[in-house]
């Protein structure tokens, strides 16, 4: 780890770990809650949606997306430079389970939901 990043760098930062915050929400948030709405699955919680999720095979492990959706609180609320250094490099590590999942959840519905239609 650097001592001192340049401003293109922080840059980069800033807009990676926006954006893997942003896709974090979205399949927490709207995707598993649709698809389990559809499936007629009932959840309570954020992380009961997460396990079923796994149940599911809508992504690869469900600790590692609850590690992916504290990562994510942990951005959005992290204001203290040295901390915001180790919130760079988590997210590096983590995007391509993120991306992984992603690729789970599309072939989760162009399976059961034969989706999209043709």
């Amino acid at each position: 780890m650097k001592k001192r990043y340049t401003l293109k760098e922080l840059d980069a930062f800033e807009i990676l770990t926006s954006r893997f915050s942003r896709l974090s929400d979205i399949i927490t948030q709207r995707m598993f809650k649709t698809i389990h709405s559809i499936d007629l699955d009932e959840v309570n919680t954020i992380r009961d949606s997460i396990n079923l999720a796994e149940k599911k095979n809508l992504i690869r492990n469900a600790a590692e997306m609850i590690e992916i959706r504290e990562l994510r609180n942990s951005i959005v609320h992290e204001y203290i430079p040295d901390a915001i250094k180790s919130v760079f490099i988590k997210t590096k590590e983590l995007t391509p389970a993120l991306l992984e999942n992603v690729k789970l959840i599309n072939t989760y519905c162009k399976t059961t939901y034969k989706f999209p239609a043709k």
